[in-house]
């Protein structure tokens, strides 16, 4: 009896699959996993259906390989391809033909292959009325006798045979794995069309994972204030678990982090798209160990964590102060690493500042390569504005993208006046002038939502001493050490801007000091704030702080 189509279509999937995966996984994910139903639905949809012989491969095969499946379906059959996914037995109603794909190169797999392909030829000959072509794949996808003829088997059974049509012949010698590819794939993908496919299969993984496509290297500005994390970024992504193992990148907001980690993630996935990649934040983390705990599927954790390639976590400074986070965050990296898989961190502070975490995951985030982001200088802020700019497809005048770069202080904030901007021109038609930028940056500081700081000036002279690691008593004294006095005048200035404090108060806070010292503090840090940008870097992240203990 003729195989039927279903048998066709998989063959040629496994074909290309088999070309673009790793041996064990093709193996282990493919061949025991095959389609084993499809059905057109309407003219430009189609079902199709991977019977699996466990749960857990049907779990597997759907999360890992969805796309790659979906991808080859769709070039094949010229359809939109869903895949749906069960557990059962492996062979087809009414036929019995069990389906396999040989994945090795021996002769008896030569054979079968090129027999498979005369089969296809005899399947699609001309000599087949179109009637009983149609009937024949009519009865092999659905065996009920009184199920609908759709008109659009046809179609397919048609792309089928002028796929089929010009097959390469197989070498008598069938010594070189290439030669095989040309028998088993034909003309059917060129170099070109594979490494689209490539392109196309990276970018899936990567959106599959939750990274943002647009977060590149390329899209990302370099300066003296980053240089040294965008290098260690690039050593990692050409180089994952060998270059620098963990990398661990701290600074504080709207530096970049994030935009650099996603980078290395797509850039490890351009590269190689079947790397097993894991992209989460610290909170994420949190939250799938307490749903593992909760639905008793502390093995599906394990299991999704610790065989992974590249383990991504953004904002890591999340898991400090919880033990039972902890304590799997410690073995879940021990494992990845021990497997030569690459770690990549971020967070706002480096590990010796993260308060309640434990010594031995810090030790461990010391013994990689630690690097930090500043906050980004003038020129940097410059040069982002007009990457952004570009991304969006329009250009901006250096004089106006110098001025937002003065108004704006992150990477963050530059992106969202961009969308801004672009929302301005393409949905108003208005010319990009410095009346829009003007106009957008007004928009954005008053629909800030104003932040209300509500501590006692005990609590934020503690945070400013705990911020620049000096004694409160030092920086309430008549010390006029230099370090000393920039952390009392930051105080100042912040009692001032945030706590609205009268000058007078102000002073008695600080061994009862005339009004006038607070008015020539305020005054100082607004000066050094316009061209300082460590200054400025300090006292946002004091003010987060801030926020975070605010009443």
């Amino acid at each position: 009896m003729e195989q039927p189509p279903v048998t066709t279509i998989w063959s040629h999937v496994c074909s290309v699959l088999q070309t673009n995966l790793s041996p064990s996984a093709y193996n282990t994910w493919i061949v025991s996993n095959p389609l084993t139903d499809f059905r057109l639905i309407g003219d430009d949809r189609a079902i199709g259906v991977i019977t699996s012989p466990t749960a857990f491969h049907s779990t597997n095969i759907e999360k890992n390989f969805y796309a790659q499946i979906k991808e080859v379906l769709d070039q094949i059959t010229g359809r939109n391809s869903e895949l749906q996914f069960r557990v059962g037995v492996i062979t087809t109603p009414s036929t019995s033909v069990e389906i396999r794909h040989t994945p090795l190169a021996t002769p008896s797999t030569l054979l079968q292959r090129e027999s498979t392909v005369q089969r296809i030829q005899s399947f699609a000959s001309p000599n087949v009325t179109e009637g009983e072509t149609a009937s024949a794949e009519y009865h092999s996808i659905d065996p009920r006798p009184d199920a609908p003829l759709s008109p659009a088997i046809t179609s397919l059974q048609e792309r089928l045979r002028i796929m089929a049509q010009k097959p390469q012949p197989v070498q008598e010698t069938r010594s070189s794995t290439h030669s095989i590819k040309q028998a088993t794939t034909g003309d059917l993908f060129s170099p070109a069309t594979i490494q689209t496919m490539s392109v196309d299969r990276a970018r899936s993984q990567a959106q599959r994972a939750g990274l943002r496509l647009d977060y590149t290297f390329d899209t990302f500005a370099v300066s003296t204030t980053n240089e040294m994390a965008h290098a260690a970024a690039m050593a990692v992504s050409t180089q994952p678990g060998t270059a620098y193992n963990p990398l661990f990148i701290y600074g504080g907001v709207g530096v970049g982090k994030t935009h650099l980690m996603h980078a290395v993630g797509n850039n490890i996935l351009k590269n190689n798209p079947e790397a097993k990649l894991l992209y989460c934040t610290g909170e994420d983390f949190t939250n799938e160990i307490v749903n593992a705990i909760q639905t008793k599927r502390a093995m599906f954790f394990k299991e999704k964590f610790r065989t992974v390639d590249i383990l991504l976590i953004d904002d890591v400074q999340f898991i400090a102060g919880k033990n039972t986070v902890q304590e799997e965050f410690f073995h879940t990296f021990n494992t990845v690493t021990k497997r030569f898989g690459q770690v990549i961190l971020t967070s706002d502070r480096p590990p010796q500042e993260i308060a309640l975490l434990e010594d031995r995951i810090r030790s461990r985030f010391e013994a990689g390569l630690m690097v930090d982001i500043q906050q980004p200088s003038f020129e940097l802020r410059t040069a982002i504005v007009l990457i952004k700019a570009s991304s969006y497809l329009f250009t901006i005048p250096m004089n106006l993208a110098q001025i937002i770069a003065s108004k704006v202080d992150s990477a963050r904030k530059i992106e969202g006046l961009m969308k801004s901007i672009k929302s301005e021109v393409e949905l108003k038609h208005r010319e990009i002038s410095l009346e829009l930028i003007e106009d957008v940056l007004k928009i954005d500081n008053d629909t800030k939502a104003p932040r209300r700081i509500r501590v006692k000036p005990y609590d934020l002279i503690k945070t400013v001493a705990d911020y620049y690691h000096i004694k409160q008593i030092a920086i309430r004294g008549k010390q006029r050490v230099k370090a000393i006095v920039r952390a009392r005048h930051v105080a100042m200035y912040l009692m001032k801007e945030e706590l609205q404090l009268p000058y007078m108060e102000i002073g008695r806070w600080f061994s009862n000091r005339d009004h006038t010292s607070a008015m020539h503090a305020l005054k100082k840090i607004h000066a050094d704030l316009t061209e300082d940008d460590d200054l400025r870097k300090e006292v946002n992240e004091i003010r987060d702080m801030l926020m975070k203990i605010s009443r």
